[in-house]
C-alpha cells in the first residue's frame, strides 16, 4: 500500500477533516511502518502534490488550510476494504471540489463569458448563476463573499506578477472579464508587463551559472526561507542552493535546489538525480529557465519517492517579478467615473 493509499484510507474511515498529523498518527496506528521520524511530512507533501497534478480529479480535496478529507466524486482507491464516502466537505476559496464541478475563479469566467452582450454582473448574481448551473458545490453559508473574496485575491495575485488580469471591477460589486477590454490603459500595461517578463527569463538565461545560483537564493529568501546558501562547486551532489523554511514554530522544511539555467527541457535524469540528492527529512526543487519534459514531471510524482517540485521558466520569471527582484514596481491611480446605482 503506498502511502496516499495509507492516506486515502484513513480519510475515507474519518467523519471528520484531518491535519496531516492526524492522518499519519491513524496510518501508524493502523500498521503502517516507516523508518522515517515525519510521516506527517511526507503525507502532507504528497497529498499536496496529487491535488496539483490532478485537480478535481485527485481522490483529496482541501478543506481549508492544513486539512483535507476524502474528494467524494473522485475515483475511489484499488483497495477493496475502502468504505464508502457518506458525505462532500467544503473546500478552500477558490478550490475546485470535485469532477464536472469548477473553482470559483473558473466558474465565475464562465458565467460571466455566457452571460451575452458582455454587460458586468454583480458577484451575488454570478454566484447564484454557478449554483443553480452545478458548476460549483459548497457547505459554506456564504458563497458570494467567498466567490468575492476568490476574485479579489486571483486580481491581487496577478497584479503582484505582473500578469495580465481575469477579471475587471466595476465599482458597487460589479465584475465583468478583462478579455471583453482588449485595447485600452489595461491591455497596455498587459503588454508591457508580458514583455517586462520575457526580458526577466532572458536576463537570468545569460547569467553566469554562480549569478543564477545566487538569484534563485535571493528568490527563496524573498520567498521566506532562512539559512539559505549556495553549495560549492560540485561539493554537494548536484544540488546548488540550501534553505530552511520555518512555519509557524514546529514545522520546518529544509529545501534542496537544484537552478538549471538551461535553454532545453530538463529530463527524467534530472529529477532522479536530485531525488537521490536529498537528505533524509529534505524536500528537492528544479529551478529551470526552460520547461520539463513529460518523462520529468512523472518522475517528479512518483508513487513511493521523495516529492521534487518543478518550477519552470515562466514560473521562475513570474515570482521574481512578484517579489520585484531585478524589477521596480510602479505605481499610477487611474480614475473611472463609477455609474449611479439604479434604484429597484
Amino acid at each position: 500500500m503506498t502511502i496516499l493509499e495509507g492516506a486515502y484510507k484513513v480519510l475515507a474511515k474519518a467523519e471528520e477533516p484531518l491535519n496531516c498529523r492526524k492522518i499519519a498518527e491513524r496510518m501508524l496506528a493502523d500498521g503502517w511502518q516507516t523508518r522515517g521520524k515525519t510521516l506527517w511530512d511526507t503525507v502532507s507533501a504528497r497529498i499536496s502534490v496529487d491535488i496539483q497534478e490532478h485537480g478535481a480529479q485527485s481522490r483529496f480535496v482541501r478543506t481549508k488550510r492544513g486539512y483535507y478529507a476524502v474528494n467524494p466524486g473522485a475515483p475511489e482507491a484499488d483497495s477493496a476494504e475502502t468504505p464508502p464516502i457518506a458525505k462532500p466537505w467544503p473546500v478552500e476559496p477558490g478550490g475546485s471540489d470535485g469532477p464536472g464541478r469548477l473553482s470559483f475563479l473558473d466558474a465565475a469566467e464562465q458565467v460571466l463569458g455566457e452571460s451575452g452582450g458582455r454587460e458586468p454582473l454583480h458577484y451575488r448574481e454570478i454566484t447564484q448563476r454557478a449554483l443553480e448551473r452545478g458548476l460549483i458545490r459548497t457547505q459554506g453559508r456564504t458563497p458570494a463573499d467567498t466567490m468575492n473574496a476568490s476574485i479579489g485575491e486571483d486580481s491581487k495575485r496577478r497584479k503582484n506578477r505582473g500578469q495580465a488580469p481575469r477579471f475587471v471591477r466595476h465599482g458597487r460589486g460589479m465584475i465583468g472579464l478583462a478579455d471583453w477590454t482588449p485595447t485600452g490603459l489595461t491591455a497596455r500595461i498587459a503588454e508591457q508587463n508580458a514583455e517586462v517578463r520575457r526580458s526577466v527569463l532572458e536576463r537570468a538565461r545569460s547569467m553566469p551559472p554562480a549569478e543564477f545560483e545566487s538569484l534563485a537564493e535571493q528568490l527563496l529568501i524573498k520567498m521566506g526561507f532562512s539559512n539559505t546558501g549556495v553549495t560549492p562547486l560540485g561539493g554537494d551532489g548536484g544540488i546548488d542552493v540550501r534553505g530552511t523554511l520555518v512555519v509557524g514554530e514546529s514545522v520546518r522544511i529544509r529545501m534542496s535546489v537544484q537552478a538549471k539555467r538551461w535553454q532545453a527541457n530538463v529530463q527524467r535524469p534530472v529529477v532522479q538525480q536530485v531525488r537521490g540528492s536529498l537528505g533524509t527529512h529534505d524536500q528537492g526543487l528544479i529551478i529551470t529557465t526552460s520547461d520539463f519534459s513529460r518523462g520529468a514531471r512523472e518522475e517528479a510524482t512518483r508513487p513511493d519517492a521523495a516529492p521534487v517540485f518543478l518550477m519552470n521558466g515562466e514560473e521562475f520569471a513570474a515570482l521574481l517579478m512578484e517579489h520585484e527582484i531585478g524589477v521596480h514596481r510602479e505605481e499610477h491611480h487611474l480614475f473611472t467615473l463609477e455609474e449611479p446605482e439604479s434604484e429597484e
